[in-house]
């Protein structure tokens, strides 16, 4: 998998047909783990450990400057900061990112 390939499970009909129990399962604040599955210019796309129709989004907006993208395939920790719901994305932040804040 190169770092622009996106992986074709799970399926954006699964994402999307999951996604009232997505926002259910992950509120505001939960801490999760998981593995980077993408890597685009402005962040990473997450596989969430535990919920596997979800879809995870670690932005460019909330990394520190000193801070640095993690690898395709780093296995990841962070929290759920807000619910995308136009695109079905769980936005979080990387515990990463916040001990280099």
């Amino acid at each position: 998998m190169t770092e622009d390939t996106w992986p074709s499970d799970p399926s954006p009909e699964k994402v999307r047909r999951e996604w009232s129990a997505t926002v259910s399962a992950l509120p505001v604040g939960t801490r999760i783990t998981g593995q980077v599955v993408g890597r685009r210019p402005f962040g990473v796309f997450i596989r969430i450990d535990g919920v596997p129709n979800a879809v995870g989004l670690a932005d460019i907006g909330s990394m520190p400057p000193s801070a640095r993208l993690p690898a395709l395939g780093a296995q990841i920790t962070g929290e759920v900061v807000w619910h995308t719901d136009h695109n079905h994305e769980v936005r979080m932040r990387l515990s990463e990112w916040i001990d280099h804040s």
